[in-house]
């Protein structure tokens, strides 16, 4: 902020020395205009005079010119001797000014420059205000005085030009004073406004630090307008998804202690009950060992799921896509399963309309369809039946997985791809489910740029629906 206040201040002042030069240019030029005019018309008045070297009637021009331009003029032969001076001081000497043999020597109509009176120099017209001290400077302006098209002599004026510079350097003060008092009046400005707009960013700086201390319930004032409060806005959004991913968070570790949790209690008494009882009946023991490898088994799966997720949630899972038809990935899983169904008399029903070859991760899509199924039968009761029909709709081929189970209701369908959601948990956990499944089929159909949907009403069973684009072969 203070090196942008600092541009402002220099930038104001090249800003007044740009105005002040430009102004003492366009004075001088006028300046320079008005004495080369009124000079060369004294110099047409004086050629016949100094043709017939007439003194009496230079003497007279000179004078009454000099009092016309408020100067001295002198007068000069083709040699630079002074012929008439209206101060009568420099009759016969020879003038070898710059101004002078420009026009008798270098064949120019007029000239015009600035010296010193006390040591002669030449002063330079780029800056004059650099002549504004106490040095007396005067400007010379100088005509030729032509006869018969040849120049016969020069015409010179000789005038102060301390009233000129005194004003400019009036001027220049002014201005100066005027520029600082603006700067100041800018900066101030500045600072109150920056200030008004930096509020909202202090404030959120502080409110960016409490959530770094762990309070991610803060958020700032979504105060004014434009950018400022679309800024606000999005770190409320964002303040927002960071709170629901710490719950979520902290719900899937709470979740994911419990089902570890509960098998590992289970565990613990059985074989506590193996140790301090060596006398149990065999058949016992063996349902105990039986029961404590089922729940190591549950263990294992509640594991493997979880790494899946956080392969999946670190993006580390790559999809290594092949050619594959989605109509045999149906039928190996309805194979796989036939024996879980057979035992409980489910009837699967396969509508398989197209063979839907794509290309995709085969073990992913495996899995997809696998846990679909599964879970189907799982809520389906003995006797039941499971419709899966495969389709192709545009450019998308579109699998239908439904059970006449007990069906879910309305207000638990938007949590059942919920890591560890259960409808029923205890009817859950006896039918073996982790509690994951679901939440790895809508993973991996994203990862697939694909959807999944759920319709279902209680007790008229449940139909999972899942989108995949058919990627060009």
């Amino acid at each position: 902020m203070l090196a942008f206040f600092l541009i402002i201040g220099l930038s104001f002042l090249m800003m007044a020395g740009t105005l002040m030069n430009m102004l003492g240019e366009y004075l001088f030029s006028q300046r320079i205009q008005s004495d080369r005019a009124g000079l060369e018309k004294w110099a047409v008045q004086a050629a016949g005079y100094l043709t017939f070297s007439d003194a009496a009637g230079l003497d007279d021009t000179v004078r009454r010119a000099g009092a016309e331009l408020g100067g001295r003029v002198l007068l000069m032969d083709e040699l630079g001797k002074v012929q008439a001076d209206s101060f009568q001081t420099a009759l016969g000497r020879r003038l070898d000014y710059p101004e002078v043999a420009s026009i008798l020597v270098s064949g120019e109509t007029a000239d015009y420059g600035v010296h010193s009176l006390e040591t002669g120099e030449a002063a330079q017209g780029e800056n004059m205000l650099r002549f504004a001290g106490e040095e007396e400077w005067v400007s010379y302006s100088t005509a030729g005085i032509v006869s018969s098209s040849h120049v016969i002599g020069v015409m010179m004026l000789v005038s102060s030009v301390r009233g000129l510079m005194q004003g400019l350097s009036t001027v220049q003060t002014q201005m100066t004073v005027l520029f600082v008092v603006v700067a100041v009046a800018a900066v101030a400005s500045g600072m109150i406004f920056s200030g008004v707009l930096t509020r909202p960013i202090a404030e959120m700086t502080r409110v960016i630090r409490r959530m770094s201390k762990g309070d991610l319930g803060a958020r700032v004032a979504e105060k004014g307008s434009g950018e400022i409060k679309q800024l606000a806005i999005a770190f409320n959004s964002m303040s927002e998804q960071l709170e629901a991913l710490n719950q979520t968070r902290n719900q899937f570790v709470s979740n994911a202690s419990h089902e570890l949790k509960t098998p590992l209690a289970t565990m613990k008494i059985m074989i506590e009950s193996l140790i301090y009882q060596p006398d149990m009946d065999a058949e016992l023991r063996t349902e105990f060992l039986g029961d404590v490898n089922a729940e190591i088994n549950r263990l294992s799966s509640i594991v493997s799921d979880l790494l899946v997720l956080v392969k999946v949630d670190s993006r580390s899972s790559d999809l290594v896509k092949e050619k594959l038809s989605l109509a045999e990935v149906v039928k190996d899983a309805q194979h796989r399963l036939q024996p879980i169904m057979d035992h409980r008399e489910q009837d699967i029903i396969l509508k398989l309309q197209d063979s839907c070859d794509m290309l995709a991760d085969k073990s992913m899509m495996q899995q997809i369809v696998y846990n679909l199924m599964e879970n189907a039968a799982k809520y389906t009761p003995d006797k039941g039946k499971i419709t899966v029909t495969l389709q192709r709709m545009g450019k998308d081929a579109v699998l239908t997985v439904a059970d006449n189970g007990p069906g879910i209701p309305k207000e638990s369908q938007p949590h059942i791809f919920e890591r560890f959601y259960r409808v029923d948990k205890a009817r859950g956990r006896e039918s073996g489910g982790t509690g994951l499944g679901l939440s790895i089929v809508q993973q991996y159909v994203n990862l697939h740029d694909g959807r999944i949907r759920v319709q279902s009403d209680v007790g008229q069973g449940t139909t999972f629906i899942v989108e995949l684009p058919l990627n060009k072969l």
